[in-house]
């Protein structure tokens, strides 16, 4: 599937859609992507600001989706861990950027290559529109490479 596509039809995913979550690009190279979340009368908390539930979704799939589409089929990607740290009340729209450089996809790749698993942690910020935080987000990857369908299959 192609970046761009996936993106629109992230618009309309449900759990993105019901919260206000627009994924505005998914790069061609799958090394970044950017997010918002609009702050509305359907989805702030009690306390009139940006629901931390929904600061958490805003980022969830970005980074084990990237490192998948980066690393290729022949590479299993889990999420495996995952922190949130609330810095500041959210009153208004909220940004995450997402990149994936490819010296990391290379220390993947090479941390990997003799079907060892790798946990790499990732972090991104969400942000308001001046670049104030609200909220630090950090997101650890498994990362391994699948046997080739003919290997014996390791116990353990």
């Amino acid at each position: 599937m192609k970046p761009e596509t996936l993106a629109r039809g992230m618009r309309f995913w449900p759990p993105f859609l019901a919260s206000g979550i627009r994924v505005q690009y998914i790069t061609d190279d799958w090394s970044r992507a950017g997010v918002k979340l609009s702050l509305t009368r359907w989805n702030k908390n009690y306390f009139g600001t940006q629901f931390g539930g929904n600061l958490f979704k805003m980022c969830d799939p970005f980074w084990a989706l990237l490192a998948t589409e980066s690393l290729g089929r022949e590479y299993l990607v889990w999420d495996a861990a995952a922190e949130i740290d609330f810095v500041a009340p959210g009153r208004e729209a909220v940004y995450a950027r997402f990149e994936l450089t490819p010296g990391v996809i290379a220390e993947m790749r090479a941390a990997t290559e003799a079907g060892d698993k790798h946990l790499r942690w990732f972090e991104n910020d969400v942000t308001t529109a001046d670049g104030s935080v609200i909220a630090r987000v950090r997101k650890q990857l498994y990362v391994r490479r699948k046997p080739p369908k003919d290997a014996p299959r390791r116990v353990g």
